[in-house]
């Protein structure tokens, strides 16, 4: 009797792995590989100023640019599990600081694209204050709804910062060219892999298990112990320092700001749409989305004004045959983590 209660309780494991699938074990890049292979291509890119011309400085910029962006956003959704749609304040902030520590202040403006940072930082906690009590749908709304509340009060501000007209940056005057580009680009460089190693290693620390947490359930961690309230205004904070310091590099790039384009949508669609298609709640996704959308942009430019609607069709379909996106579907195939986050037991893969 009691042996056959134990095989009622304790199936025979032979005939338990001869039923179920078998799954390859998730091979993890190491961290000496990772560091070679990081080092490598930071070495490739920060050599570009001596070989490559100043339209592939321009490009990799934007490139970076925008992979900035998006690990910012898919820190804050993918990880944290705020959705916003708001993004664009920080850059149209960090971009109209930029100009005013530069021009006004007399700031070098290298180092004022940081200053960006820390007034989007700034800023973001009387913001949170008022979104925070907001949930799901209702914040993403509200965190548009902010973003328009700065975009008019900076297209009301004629006198200081040029109203709808916008404002040049004149300091760039001060630095020859070909330097100025060449700082620009290796600022840039600094700033894109500076967002990676950020996002990393924050998912990789004890807030990290917080964030992870938080996403798959707040009413749980809280339960748990987590302090989700903190763990959520922290992550605000820093993603709102990403977004404002990429977006000083932005108009450190461009040299010319209106409140139109700094504080337009579009930005924040932009970042969806990479995190979307590359990964959402990955390292990884970013780059492939960044890479994608830059491919299919450059494809779809000669179509005007039916390129953001043919973006969105591609965004919609890439969804439906991939909805983890396209890193997701990678992972699938090859089961390979290059910046693995999660946690796993010893002896497990």
């Amino acid at each position: 009797m009691p042996d056959q209660t134990r095989r009622l309780i304790m199936p025979d494991p032979i005939s338990i792995s001869a039923d179920a699938p078998f799954v390859p074990p998730v091979r993890r890049v190491s961290v000496r590989g990772l560091l070679v292979i990081s080092g490598l291509i930071i070495a490739t890119l920060l050599s570009v100023p001596f070989w490559g011309s100043a339209g592939l400085m321009r490009t990799l910029a934007e490139f970076i640019t925008l992979l900035a962006l998006a690990q910012m956003w898919n820190l804050l959704a993918g990880y944290a599990g705020m959705v916003s749609v708001g993004q664009q304040a920080w850059i149209g902030l960090g971009g109209y600081t930029l100009i005013v520590f530069a021009d006004d202040l007399h700031v070098n403006m290298f180092l004022a694209v940081f200053a960006s940072g820390l007034v989007a930082a700034i800023l973001s906690l009387p913001t949170a204050l008022i979104i925070f009590r907001l949930r799901v749908g209702y914040f993403a709304i509200g965190s548009w709804v902010v973003a328009e509340v700065f975009h008019l009060l900076v297209a009301s501000s004629t006198d200081w910062l040029g109203g709808g007209l916008g404002r040049t940056l004149a300091a760039a005057g001060t630095f020859e060219r070909s330097q100025r580009e060449d700082l620009t680009y290796w600022l840039a460089v600094l700033i894109g892999v500076g967002a990676v190693v950020l996002v990393y290693a924050l998912m990789r620390s004890r807030l990290g298990l917080g964030l992870t947490a938080i996403r798959d359930s707040e009413t749980a961690a809280a339960s748990l112990g987590v302090d989700t309230y903190w763990i959520k205004l922290l992550v605000f904070v820093i993603c709102a320092f990403g977004t404002g310091v990429t977006g000083g590099l932005i108009y450190l790039n461009v040299l010319r700001i209106t409140p139109d384009a700094a504080f337009s949508i579009q930005w924040t669609a932009f970042m969806i749409f990479i995190v979307v298609i590359g990964g959402i709640g990955t390292v990884e996704g970013p780059i492939l989305g960044t890479l994608i959308f830059f491919l299919i942009r450059e494809y779809l430019s000669d179509f005007g004004g039916w390129s953001l609607i043919l973006l969105g069709l591609t965004a919609v379909v890439l969804m439906l045959v991939a909805p983890q996106g396209l890193w997701g579907l990678v992972q699938e195939r090859v089961r390979l983590e290059i910046f693995p986050v999660r946690r796993r037991l010893p002896g497990k893969d």
